[in-house]
């Protein structure tokens, strides 16, 4: 019986599928057998995961509904529709969140010896003091209290900051002058609405003397100014205070058509991020009813837009209580990256790629062989030209240093910056410029696309000739993203592959298109049919009665043509093995449509962020990296590279890694055929945590290392009289 595909119940909706993946993060905060303040990181995480969904893809869906776009997603869904499906969702997690927060969290620190004040009215008499004294030094002068009345307006209240809002009332004056000023009326009686910023710029968590049991003890700085709200409005009675919380719409689209100059076009809408349409609000539960209707009256907040919150709002302060000293005992030991075999610190990258091609597997193997390939090519008198594509980097990036440092050591460098990277534009900017400035030469990204390819090329003079040096990653050239993401990078000085990447960097600097690739294949040009192809094969296997077999990690899966194919490859009798981290819009395990298909997203320690393809090939095995996930964005959209791992010990060691991370039994969620996730079925399976398996495995090829390298150090023979004379 041939499938209809169209049928939207066989595809998942991809806003739901992410908010399913933050459940899967929160679900870390909820494990007992992890340290405490390992949880109270995960929970944070879930917050500030959480603001980014609001900001970008509830703000996309408003933009469609507001525009009147009724075109429905691929799971057969209005814009309306998965917005109150999305409110619904993400109402109830942020419920979970704040129920792990109070019920769990918070008592374990207290027992801990960490007790978190969670109203002012709690504080003894001694630390009411101590509060107010900090208030007077350390806060009172930063705040800029604001009331509104008819010659002030409401102000504008910045995207993501917490502030504090009241309801005055006048108070009764005496003094003449006072009477000129505050002329009292009937009207005048009434409650006016204060507010006053919560700044940023000073420390939310505020140490509290120890207790008396020695304990730690904290409070938050929105309670300090709550607090002393009087001395704000000094001619005013506080009738009530209560803070709130605001998400502006933060994606921004550019007219890049229009745009003469595409650096002072996205500095223009980053200035306008900040005053977008409010998206969320978020209030303290049992807030002042009429405090509420003031606000969202003046913020145009609609009913089901407006979060009650049973807590603190914006729980990624808890990132900062994590990193709290004297609680080492209650986190992790933290992982140091480990040396990558055969590269020792001292070691001349280039002579070793020469050798043989390197594999990379980070955060387990240090990123500092990547950054020391820019550094070394930068003083080395042989190199000519290194050229590179950036998305996001450090924010003090050794990378930037060394490409300026090239620059003005008179070396050719070609930079690619890519300005359209969300929420790393201003970043990005104030790189560009500085690269610019060391005498490289910068290239904005391209009209229309974002460049997210990770690849660099040295361009060396050597005795038999000019020889490239190419770096290919799955992530980011980001130093310290590398010591959290789960990443594999390949150096090779292939001349197919040299060939490529100096299509490549010609195809981003001057749109000179090649007739044909050697290895690489490209997106928006080649990627798509790529994946095309090698799925196909594998379906001509299957119909043949031949093993087939495909094994697929990624970020996210939403692709529909993709789908299809996948679907299509399960029904030809094609094995399929997908590790998805986030967002998958499609249903594994469906009988009649893809019994043949898991799905699985390990959420752990580090962020799993690698790309990697592997297909059976009729026993001929072809292993791929990327930088895409199988997405529209990355298919059609973006500048993506996707390349073939072909060392035979290397293809092996990758075919590894995935296999490790298939057998996962600790932190793997699997796909039900309704689109939910259950960890791992424990019962008669060996317990396994990849990402563990692969710390104690790096750690190990470390030791060997240095075992060898002890074996190899000459050691002089005493002197037999030496010896008598020491004994």
């Amino acid at each position: 019986m041939k499938i209809d595909y169209s049928r939207p119940e066989y595809y998942y909706n991809r806003e739901l599928s992410w908010v399913a993946f933050d459940h899967r993060v929160l679900g870390e905060a909820r494990d007992k057998s992890l340290p405490l303040f390992e949880r109270i990181k995960f929970l944070s995480i879930t917050a500030s995961n959480l603001d980014e969904f609001f900001m970008v893809r509830v703000a996309s869906l408003k933009d469609m509904v507001n525009a009147g776009y009724k075109k429905k997603d691929i799971a057969g869904m209005t814009a309306q529709e998965q917005l109150e499906a999305v409110n619904m969702a993400t109402h109830e997690l942020v419920n979970m969140q704040y129920s792990t927060y109070n019920r769990s969290l918070i008592p374990l620190l207290g027992q801990n010896g960490l007790q978190v004040i969670e109203k002012h009215e709690e504080l003894e008499e001694e630390d009411k003091k101590f509060v107010d004294r900090y208030f007077q030094d350390n806060v009172y002068p930063v705040l800029t209290p604001m009331a509104v009345d008819s010659s002030r307006p409401f102000p504008l209240i910045r995207n993501k900051s917490l502030n504090l809002g009241a309801l005055v009332s006048r108070k009764e004056n005496n003094s003449v002058l006072k009477k000129h000023l505050f002329k009292r009326s009937a009207a005048a009686k009434e409650l006016e609405f204060a507010t006053v910023q919560v700044p940023s710029v000073l420390p939310r968590i505020v140490s509290l003397p120890d207790g008396k049991d020695g304990s730690k003890r904290v409070i938050l700085l929105e309670q300090i100014i709550e607090r002393n709200m009087g001395k704000l409005f000094l001619n005013y009675d506080i009738e009530c205070v209560y803070p709130f919380r605001i998400m502006r719409n933060a994606d921004f689209s550019l007219e890049e058509e229009e745009a003469a100059d595409l650096l002072k076009e996205i500095e223009k809408q980053l200035k306008q991020r900040q005053w977008g349409q409010v998206i969320r609000l978020e209030v303290e539960d049992g807030i002042n009813e009429r405090l509420l209707s003031f606000i969202q009256k003046e913020l145009c907040v609609e009913e089901q837009d407006i979060y009650e919150i049973p807590g603190p709002l914006d729980l990624t302060f808890l990132m900062k209580m994590y990193g709290m000293s004297g609680f080492d005992h209650l986190k992790t030991p933290p992982y140091i990256p480990q040396p990558v075999d055969g590269l020792a610190s001292d070691c001349n990258l280039f002579d070793e790629i020469r050798q043989r091609d390197i594999l990379l597997h980070h955060p387990y193997e240090t990123f500092a062989p990547v950054v020391d390939f820019i550094k070394q090519a930068s003083r080395d008198p042989e190199v000519l030209a290194i050229k590179q594509t950036l998305y996001r980097v450090s924010g003090n990036s050794p990378i930037i240093a060394a490409l300026a440092a090239a620059a003005e050591n008179g070396k050719q460098v070609s930079v690619l910056v890519e300005l359209k990277a969300r929420f790393d534009e201003e970043n990005n900017i104030i790189w560009a410029k500085k690269l610019e400035k060391a005498g490289c030469h910068v290239i904005y990204g391209i009209k229309g696309l974002k460049t997210h390819s990770k690849i660099t090329m040295v361009v060396r003079s050597e005795e038999e000739g000019i020889k490239r040096y190419v770096h290919l990653g799955t992530g980011n050239y980001n130093d310290s993203t590398a010591k959290l993401y789960t990443d594999m990078g390949l150096f090779t000085c292939s001349q197919a592959i040299g060939e490529d990447a100096t299509a490549v960097f010609n195809m981003l600097s001057g749109y000179s298109e090649p007739a044909g690739w050697n290895k690489l294949a490209l997106a928006p040009l080649w990627l798509r049919d790529k994946f095309e192809y090698l799925i196909r094969r594998e379906i001509n296997f299957a119909k043949e009665g031949k093993e087939a077999f495909i094994v697929a990690k990624m970020n996210s899966l939403c692709d529909r043509e993709t789908i299809d194919l996948l679907y299509k490859a399960s029904e030809a009798g094609v094995k399929i093995n997908l590790i998805v981290r986030g967002i998958c819009c499609l249903r594994a395990g469906v009988p009649g449509l893809s019994e043949n298909i898991s799905v699985r997203s390990i959420v752990g320690t580090f962020l799993e962020h690698s790309r990697i393809f592997y297909f059976h090939n009729g026993g001929y095995e072809e292993v791929y990296m990327g930088s895409a996930d199988w997405m529209p964005r990355n298919l059609d959209k973006r500048v993506e590279i996707l390349f073939p791992v072909e060392a035979p010990e290397l293809k092996e060691e990758v075919i590894h890694i995935l296999n490790i991370q298939l057998a996962d039994t600790l932190k793997a969620h699997i796909m039900k055929p309704d689109g939910n996730y259950d960890k791992v079925d424990k019962r008669g399976k060996a317990p396994l945590a990849s990402q563990k398996y692969f710390c104690q495995e790096a750690m190990e090829r470390a030791r060997a290392m240095k075992d060898k390298h002890i074996e190899h150090t000459f050691i002089p023979m005493e002197n037999e009289t030496e010896r008598k004379e020491e004994k």
